[in-house]
């Protein structure tokens, strides 16, 4: 059999996955990025991802160093505020709100938020103009043998590759990952979450805000402007039965209740997207890493959608995975730098998954003197400008 021979074979094409080939495809590497499914680049088309990502400043910071950035930053908006509002009294309106402002920590913002389906558009894109990468949309990874000195993949279109380094990038549910015979725990919750995006009458001021009732948070997540009116994407967290229901309302009935639920912060929002939705757990893998194989982003972790904390603790990992690579390129895929790899994120994986899944079931609370201690806690933490400091750098991913 003739196999092909590759430095990085990336496995998953999303935006984890199109980071990693702009990285190593950007550092010199030959990378070959595979995904089964092509990325839909286009708002209005079918199966379009609603959902916008959050990139934190460290994120930022990868996607400066890359050459990702600039092609991005105009289509984003910044996230200079990111408000906390407990609604879990019994009138359903905000009782008490809290701002954690990035002014406090330095002059930038504590990042900027974009469409998945632009992210895919320009990143795809930009991948496809490096010369030492290449994207084969609709094509899946078959087969994987790993030995000392390379992995072995099988693809989807008959063809096998050599490759120095295995990157799974391929979600929750990694063949990668299964290949690698690698364990994962799973947590259920029993929720969904529905994203989708609006338009408002009142601007959003780049305030990202959070509003906890029972069932998760609602989560309003600046835009630019969309036909020159102020937009938001949202994130609505509730039990599955109850996502089911509203997914089924007519547009107007819908409407009423996610500004009931919006406890009409930005004024009446008006739905201008198809509704997404997907359900909720956290996940983590035992290891990050097998042999001549890297786990990365939902393949290794998957968190539910609070905080900005998925895609962001994704990109750490990946900036991980390229220092290492940068500081020995000819020991790429090598045991000596996967165990490198794995020592520096599982700790932090495991932390994080940890924490999320608590600040998670607290927002889930129903009973209203439960909900009454989450408010009295949020305020405690808020109060105190060391603890509050403390609380934003962590939700940063910085120490």
């Amino acid at each position: 059999m003739t196999r092909e021979t590759v430095d990085i074979l990336i496995s998953g094409g999303g935006v984890a996955g199109l980071s990693a080939a702009a990285a190593f495809g950007s550092a010199g590497f030959s990378v070959l990025c595979v995904d089964p499914t092509a990325p839909v680049t286009d708002r209005q088309s079918a199966g379009a991802d609603m959902r916008s990502t959050a990139f934190l400043m460290p994120s930022i910071t990868l996607l400066q160093d890359i050459g990702l950035w600039d092609r991005l930053s105009p289509f984003s908006a910044a996230l200079q505020i990111m408000r906390i509002v407990d609604a879990g009294g019994t009138a359903g309106e905000a009782r008490q709100t809290r701002d954690f402002d990035a002014a406090e920590l330095s002059d930038t913002p504590f990042g900027y938020n974009l469409p998945n389906w632009l992210l895919r558009r320009e990143m795809l894109a930009h991948v496809q103009g490096l010369p030492n990468v290449t994207f084969r949309l609709g094509v899946a990874t078959t087969s994987v043998l790993t030995r000392e000195s390379e992995a072995l993949v099988g693809l989807s279109d008959g063809t096998s590759w050599r490759a120095k380094l295995l990157i799974g990038a391929d979600g929750r549910n990694s063949a990668v990952r299964q290949a690698a015979g690698i364990d994962v725990k799973t947590t259920r919750y029993g929720q969904k979450a529905l994203a989708f995006t609006t338009t408002h009458p009142i601007p959003h001021h780049n305030v990202s805000t959070e509003v906890h009732r029972s069932g998760g948070p609602f989560t309003m997540v600046p835009l630019p402007d969309h036909d020159g009116l102020p937009a938001s994407a949202v994130v609505w967290m509730e039990h599955g039965p109850e996502i089911a229901r509203l997914a089924a309302l007519p547009q107007a009935a819908f409407e009423a209740e996610m500004n009931l639920r919006a406890c009409h912060i930005l004024g009446p929002m008006t739905l201008n997207s198809p509704l997404t939705s997907w359900p909720i757990i956290s996940q983590i893998a035992a290891r990050m890493s097998g042999q001549r194989t890297a786990l990365m982003a939902e393949a290794a972790h998957v968190v539910p959608p609070i905080g900005a904390q998925g895609l962001n603790m994704s990109l750490a990992d990946l900036a991980v995975l390229h220092e290492l690579a940068l500081a020995t390129p000819a020991a790429i895929g090598s045991e000596k730098m996967l165990d490198a790899y794995h020592k520096r994120r599982h700790r932090e994986v495991q932390a994080r998954v940890t924490a999320i899944d608590a600040l998670n079931r607290t927002s889930m609370l129903g009973a209203p003197l439960l909900r009454d201690l989450r408010a009295n806690i949020l305020g405690a933490l808020y109060a105190t400008a060391p603890v509050r400091k403390t609380l934003m750098k962590a939700g940063l991913g910085l120490r």
